[in-house]
């Protein structure tokens, strides 16, 4: 797989924050038995209550890899972490994450709060070999049309569209270090804040590991310089 169809497969991840929270979770409820649809029955003092926060070195997916968390993060558990997706706004994911860092002592729906979700891709060997030669403009046309052709069935379950703005950082490859990075500005709705995608790949001989930032437009700078969980 060359890295520009790893770029393209990277929409099926896309989540966002809602640009305003309220005084409990307000997920958009697919059936009575949805996690969103719980969270909603919840106060958000029962709902927090109810999410396991990890620390210290997490193990994840029988060794797949190991985090090293720093004592300013925190993480829950892939149910965990969807059912904080989905009390976002967010639909129920067909391939939910590892798990999701987010930092430590702060709700997930105040307005500082942001998660980084952990997924690994077991897409085989990724060749860099086309890394410089991607027009990345041309690539983000053709990822804003799979965003707009993806919002029917948002839609159809009754989630708000989702507008891919553009690059709120244009997408760089770290070639010693065989990782990926690049950041997705987002609308949700008719939001007035965007949202924000930022996405490190590390690629590996059998798959990726995936870092995928979720947060607002505004936090972009303290994510860049954030003292990132260490894995291997």
């Amino acid at each position: 797989m060359p890295i520009k169809e790893l770029i393209l497969a990277s929409l099926l991840a896309v989540a966002v924050i809602p640009a305003a929270y309220s005084a409990n979770p307000q997920p958009e409820p697919v059936s009575a038995t949805s996690a969103a649809s719980n969270a909603q029955e919840m106060t958000v003092d029962r709902f927090l209550k109810s999410l396991n926060f990890k620390t210290g070195k997490i193990v994840l997916n029988d060794n797949l890899a190991t985090l090293d968390l720093p004592k300013e993060f925190v993480f829950l558990n892939s149910k965990d972490a969807e059912r904080v997706l989905e009390a976002w706004g967010n639909p129920p994911s067909q391939n939910p994450p590892m798990g999701m860092v987010m930092p430590a002592g702060i709700s997930p729906f105040e307005r500082e709060s942001w998660g980084m979700t952990v997924y690994y891709e077991k897409s085989g060997y990724v060749s860099d070999e086309d890394a410089a030669d991607i027009d990345y403009a041309d690539l983000l046309k053709d990822m804003q049309q799979d965003v707009r052709d993806g919002n029917k069935a948002r839609q159809e379950q009754g989630y708000e569209p989702l507008e891919l703005v553009g690059w709120a950082a244009a997408p760089r490859y770290d070639k010693e270090g065989k990782k990926l990075y690049w950041a997705q500005e987002l609308k949700l709705g008719n939001d007035t804040e965007h949202g924000l995608n930022y996405d490190i790949r590390v690629l590996g001989r059998k798959g990726v590991l995936v870092l995928s930032f979720i947060a607002g437009m505004d936090q972009l700078p303290q994510i860049q310089k954030a003292h990132l969980p260490s894995w291997q």
